[in-house]
């Protein structure tokens, strides 16, 4: 019988081992993101209000994209019904305004928490469901609270209703905002509606980061590269999807709040358009990247660049922007970032663990 050739053991490595997330690059953008979270947040001083207005465009729409890309890049859940929570926090609003008398701005944050315990019920009726089945039902659901808030005649009804003057001319913090930047109250409010759209994106992009770094991030890791190995090896996926759903439903709720407050109407029909609320954000996040920080915000910044360019072609708008998202897909199935980060390895917001084995001294550098 033949005896095992002996081998060589391994050669121990001095100074053990360091696991690391951050990189050269992401470091360096991390102080110029705060940088430009502190010009932003001074931008009513110098931007016209065009601009501000695109900007809380491109906070609530890149927030509503990275909320659906954690529970479909990552988590799996394929949802159509996103605008069931976004005309929810619409919808909250207005009810604690108008019925309940509430401040428009402390509504804000009351409304998306009102949306984050409706999704519980909601969670668990959809989540026995499966792939295709799980993503027609939460359509389904959608349609069904557009339905249900259709007869709500306090708050118009089918038609919809506005806020009254009254409501929003005592907003919290109006008179301070008008007086600090020298403007008339309707400039004051939309400069306040700027402020929690831009607080809401900090949150969201801070939110996801956090999670993905955490022991959440490698149960999602484990559930996008195998739901059934993850499963074996001790992870609760649907207690984890689950989170991931109420949390996305949280922040859609905060993104419905206030979009319709800035707009001050809100009916059924745009409340919960499937358009405007998961068709745009799916585009978003396919020409972005799918399972990447980076790509919705950039899908976003492009997408209301493209919707300022062609809203005056009529029908050709839709069309071009099908057609670049057919090119996307075809051509660069990653999206824009996810084929750019992979050709030159740069990631902003670095969520993989790395594993640095060196000398002592070489960690204490």
């Amino acid at each position: 019988m033949s005896q095992p050739i002996p081998t060589a053991a391994p050669e121990p490595v001095a100074g053990g081992y360091t696991v690391r997330v951050a990189t050269r690059t992401s470091r360096i953008f991390t102080v110029i993101a705060l940088a430009l979270v502190a010009v932003l947040v001074f931008a009513p001083a110098f931007a016209s209000r065009p601009m501000l207005q695109d900007l809380i465009l491109v906070f609530l729409l890149a927030s509503l994209a990275l909320c659906w890309n954690l529970m479909a890049g990552y988590a799996g859940l394929i949802s159509v019904g996103q605008q069931a929570f976004v005309g929810l926090g619409g919808y909250a609003l207005f009810a604690l305004i108008i019925v309940g008398g509430f401040d428009p701005l402390l509504s804000i944050p009351v409304a998306a928490i009102i949306v984050a315990l409706l999704s519980i019920p909601v969670g668990s009726l959809v989540f026995r469901m499966q792939g295709a089945y799980f993503a027609v039902v939460t359509w389904v659901v959608a349609e069904v609270f557009r339905l249900l808030l259709a007869q709500w005649r306090e708050l118009g009804g089918g038609t919809g209703t506005s806020l009254p003057r009254s409501a929003t001319g005592d907003m919290f913090g109006l008179e301070f905002v008008s007086e600090l930047f020298g403007v008339r109250s309707a400039a004051a409010r939309e400069i306040i509606i700027y402020w929690a759209a831009l607080f809401t994106i900090v949150l969201v992009v801070g939110g996801c980061y956090y999670l993905l770094r955490s022991r959440v991030g490698l149960a999602l890791r484990a559930i996008k590269d195998g739901e059934v190995a993850a499963q074996s090896v001790g992870v609760s996926t649907t207690r984890i999807k689950f989170a991931i759903y109420v949390f996305a439903a949280f922040c859609a709720g905060l993104v419905g709040a206030i979009y319709f407050l800035q707009t001050s109407r809100i009916s059924p029909d745009a409340a919960f358009s499937l358009l405007d609320w998961t068709a745009y954000i799916i585009f978003i996040v396919v020409i972005g990247g799918l399972a990447t920080i980076e790509g919705p915000i950039i899908g976003a910044i492009l997408f209301v660049l493209l919707r300022n360019a062609l809203s005056g072609y009529g029908p050709w708008y839709l069309i071009v922007l099908g057609a670049l998202g057919i090119a996307v897909m075809l051509l660069a199935p990653k999206g824009i970032w996810g084929n750019f980060s992979q050709f030159t390895g740069i990631h902003l917001f670095p969520t993989r663990r790395r594993l640095d084995i060196g000398s002592a001294k070489e960690q204490k550098k």
